[in-house]
């Protein structure tokens, strides 16, 4: 009775704490989660149709659970479910910036030469992909990462290695090549793989995937990475555009051949961070009549498509008022054979209740320019609300 006394005092102390950690002695097991919620308020174009459809509104983003486990320091493994997204999800929509599966894999340590990860969950592709919303100041990653663009998620295999105390770090895998849409367990007509692999290199120790100096770094750090992709697919014939499965810009998957590319720098030092980041895509439809050819004639377009876009980011974090400040640019080009491409400009504020574990959230969105393939009835935004982490 004792015995059970105390185990359960052990318990609610953990979760007091807002973290609960079970042991047997060989297998640890830490359960956290996240809550968060905020209002958006949108500016709608002067000629816009629909004055009164402006969706405006509170939302709940985050309800997620995550489990994180390790066993011998042989196997380590993680699932996450953000449970709002899970209920849209079944209905058929899927944000691919935040599903409702987020993580379900596991990885093998029992090599000396090399980590194995297989399952579901990010690829490693992208630095700012890789950064979690969680030490983010910004409700919304920018356009060009979010994964409209290229698909963020994935099931399959990845072989991981990190040298020199972590502070070089390869990835390499292959995966489905369809992203979220991957869950509904089929692939593409040609059952083609997805191949892409990631190298970063940091000075003068280890650089985390994270955007903000929390720690106020009293020497300068720096690290930069370079990361590809390549993927051969076949669509049915049928598919028009936007499909589930090309993504709400038609460019995550493609019917042919696609090559991604993209290169990534962050620094900090005494509170102060930037980050740049830069990623291309070469796509070689098979079809003449592709839609990303714009009915261009051939001899124009010769054969091949290109996209792609950059984002630069500044950040201050003050450890005296507990707060951040960022400011990011973006600018994207969803086809380079159609004149123009979009350029947004966004602001972050974040106070600090308890660290990243407790904020309150800002963020302005302004669309200095769009593209005609992407016309949008908005032209600012405005997000403000609470994020909670029980880790």
């Amino acid at each position: 009775m004792k015995l059970r006394i105390t185990i359960l005092l052990v318990a609610f102390s953990s979760m007091i704490q807002a973290q609960l950690t079970l042991s047997n002695g060989q297998h640890v097991l830490e359960i956290s989660g996240s809550l968060s919620t905020y209002y958006n308020h949108r500016v709608i174009k002067p000629d816009a149709t629909n004055q009164n459809k402006n969706k405006d509104r509170f939302r709940l983003r985050d309800a997620q659970i995550q489990l994180e486990g390790r066993y011998k320091n042989v196997l380590e493994y993680e699932l996450q479910v953000d449970f709002v997204d899970l209920a849209s999800s079944s209905s058929g929509i899927i944000d691919p910036e935040n599903p409702g599966l987020m993580d379900a894999y596991m990885v093998y340590k029992g090599l000396k030469f090399v980590d194995i990860q297989v399952g579901y969950g990010k690829l490693f592709y992208s630095r700012s992909s890789l950064v979690p919303f969680i030490y983010s100041p910004y409700w919304q990653r920018s356009e060009l990462v979010r994964g409209n663009v290229f698909s963020r998620r994935d099931v399959g295999v990845t072989l991981m290695k990190g040298f020199w105390r972590q502070q070089v770090n390869v990835y390499a895998g292959v995966y489905t090549g369809l992203g979220e849409l991957s869950l509904r367990g089929d692939n593409d007509a040609s059952g083609q793989p997805e191949f892409a692999g990631r190298i970063d290199f940091a000075y003068p120790s280890r650089y985390r995937y994270r955007d903000i100096d929390d720690k106020v770094s009293p020497i300068p750090m720096f690290t930069v990475g370079v990361n590809g992709r390549y993927a051969n697919k076949k669509l049915p014939e049928n598919v028009g555009f936007p499909s589930f499965s090309t993504g709400e810009y038609g460019l995550k998957v493609i019917n042919g051949r696609k090559y991604t590319y993209g290169f990534d720098a962050s620094v900090q030092y005494m509170g102060f961070s930037a980050q740049f980041e830069l990623h291309q895509l070469l796509m070689y439809p098979d079809r003449l009549n592709d839609f990303l050819y714009q009915g261009i004639p051939e001899a124009q377009h010769e054969g091949f498509v290109m996209a792609g876009g950059y984002t630069i980011q500044l950040n201050y974090f003050s450890k005296k008022l507990k707060s951040i400040a960022s400011v990011r640019y973006e600018e994207l080009d969803l086809n380079d054979l159609v004149p123009g491409n979009s350029r947004r400009l966004s602001f972050a504020l974040a106070y600090q209740i308890k660290g990243f574990d407790s904020m309150i959230k800002f963020q302005y969105f302004n669309i200095l320019r769009e593209e005609t393939v992407d016309p949008l009835r908005w032209t600012e935004q405005f997000r403000i609300g609470w994020q909670y982490n029980f880790k």
